[in-house]
């Protein structure tokens, strides 16, 4: 059955945009369909961690983001600078859930089509494009908020608005305040999101919900992360208290306080926190919450902080400067070692009589065999939302650094599926293409050996069937190769550099494109072989 849908978007609020009609299924514009990636009444996907340049080993500002979503599409491509003709518009989409496909996945629906600008800067177009070719870098982690803020009145979503920014902007503050002019002159149609911002200088979180059923508009803030700290979103608002007269620190829509009034959602004279006036419901996941504990407490244990407690502060100092490494144990994590760790109850008598862990006790359960070994755990028979997935359809650590060229300076590093398993590579911000791997798509037409998720996918998935062996045989191989990118990154830049230097900024960027080629190509090949060695190894065990 299909229905017509006419978005109810006037053309006076809209400021010239231009309306398209919406046609979508009854089943995609259920709210259940729309909420496709949640999980027990709260969003499930994506982390974002982030880090000022005083609290990185060298200087590097760095955002990050886990999409956690096997929705969400797994290709990317790298979109060039270009330049638009006077008049000129951009389609606006709404995604909505798509199972006609041989996989879940999401369609992309024209709504409606803003003005262009005349010139648009190049970047790394992922599901939810994260860097520009000016080291402006973007993560992002849905919170949801009042589920009474939601309006399908708007044109803009989180994704639009990610690609807007990193086609306009250079820096975080003019993005900031390009999404707060956007979305309220054409309105914002998601739910809530946080969006880690970060460039050269500094780092800023960004929380976003809509102005209201039936209205055009946005209400949101900003707060930076002090260079010398260390902040995270985990699927719930972490903005408290605000305080617009300090433009340093904080960014506020003009409504802020007004659309919390009206609704009797806060009155004057009372403290005043975003997360607890726009979020509420998304303080009490144990879910989001264990894992802002969890991240906090892998870069500064020092605190002690309490894994149960109801809020966490903003931003931290770590104990000692984040590294690269540091930050990718910190997105392999699931709680191993705590009492969170969903295999530690899982146990058998080895040979020597021994209660250990069994080999086949895996942290990345789907939650259907949650139910059949009666895991249980922060999120009830769903155990421990922890930090590495099984769901992740890419992973990145962002890097921008003030002392490079932007071409030179600003680096994404690129992981696919689950992180615990996979290894990231460099895709420099000015690379100018990308392995036909990485740009096949993987789940419209299903398994297919050209597709780069589809090869760290399989391995995933496969060393969660004897977890406690095959995950060391997976490491073996990633692990020197990892660390041979981060400790040969300075090396390898230096010779970039050097041809900067010398105005052959083209064959830079061809130095640049080929060793993300040669490392992108590299690790796929690698994925498929170690899967195969696998199922070799270990035919019977599992």
């Amino acid at each position: 059955m299909i229905i017509f849908v006419f978005m109810n978007l006037h053309l006076q609020s809209m400021k010239k945009a231009i309306i398209i009609p919406l046609f979508l299924t009854v089943i995609a514009m259920t709210a259940a369909g729309q909420r496709a990636d949640w999980e027990g009444g709260f969003p499930d996907g994506c982390t974002s961690v982030t880090a000022g340049r005083k609290a990185t080993a060298d200087g590097s500002v760095i955002t990050s983001h886990t999409d956690d979503s096997h929705r969400t599409r797994s290709w990317m491509d790298i979109w060039p600078p270009m330049e638009h003709p006077r008049g000129s518009t951009t389609t606006m989409y709404k995604r909505v859930p798509d199972d006609s496909l041989v996989m879940p996945a999401y369609s992309h629906i024209p709504i409606g089509e803003i003005p262009q600008v005349r010139r648009t800067y190049g970047f790394v177009n992922t599901a939810y494009p994260c860097m520009n070719r000016h080291q402006l870098g973007i993560g992002e982690s849905t919170f949801g908020g009042r589920e009474e803020l939601q309006s399908d009145s708007g044109l803009i979503d989180c994704q639009r608005l990610c690609r807007l920014m990193l086609e306009r902007c250079t820096t975080a503050r003019e993005a900031i305040r390009l999404a707060g002019d956007l979305t309220a002159r054409y309105g914002w149609n998601d739910a809530g999101e946080c969006l880690t911002i970060a460039d050269k200088k500094e780092v800023w979180h960004l929380e976003i919900v809509g102005p209201g059923k039936g209205k055009v508009g946005s209400v949101w803030v900003a707060q930076r992360v002090p260079d010398d700290h260390v902040s995270v979103n985990a699927n719930a608002s972490r903005i408290m208290e605000i305080d617009p007269e300090n433009p340093d620190e904080f960014m506020v829509s003009d409504n802020v306080y007004s659309v919390a009034e009206e609704n009797g959602w806060w009155n004057r004279g009372e403290p005043f926190r975003f997360s607890y006036v726009y979020a509420p419901e998304s303080r009490t996941s144990l879910a989001a919450r264990r894992r802002e504990w969890r991240v906090f407490d892998l870069l500064a244990p020092s605190l002690g902080l309490d894994p149960n407690a109801g809020d966490y502060p903003f931003s931290v100092r770590p104990d000692t400067l984040v590294t690269l490494q540091a930050l990718t144990t910190v997105f392999a994590d699931y709680y191993e070692g705590t009492p969170f760790d969903m295999t530690k109850d899982l146990t058998v008598c080895n040979e020597e009589g021994k209660c250990v862990i069994s080999p086949l006790a895996n942290p990345h359960m789907p939650y259907d065999m949650n139910k059949l070994l009666r895991i249980n755990g922060g999120w009830g028979w769903r155990g421990e939302r922890t930090i590495a997935r099984w769901y992740t359809m890419y992973a990145t650590i962002i890097q921008s650094r003030d002392w490079l060229p932007d071409e030179i300076g600003g680096v994404v590093w690129m992981a696919m599926d689950n992180v615990a398993t996979s290894i990231y590579i460099p895709i420099y911000c000015s690379v100018t293409d990308l392995p036909e791997s990485y740009k096949t798509p993987g789940r419209p037409n299903g398994y297919t050996t050209q597709s780069a998720w589809w090869a760290f996918n399989r391995l995933g998935t496969l060393t969660a069937q004897r977890w406690g062996d095959m995950r060391h045989d997976v490491r073996a191989v990633w692990d020197p190769w990892q660390e041979e990118l981060y400790t040969g990154q300075e090396a390898f830049e230096q010779n970039a550099l050097e041809l900067h230097r010398k105005g052959k900024k083209k064959e830079a960027e061809q130095m640049l494109t080929g060793y993300t080629m040669e490392w992108g190509t590299r690790v796929v090949d690698r994925a498929w072989e170690l899967g195969d060695f696998l199922w070799t190894k270990y035919d019977e065990l599992f």
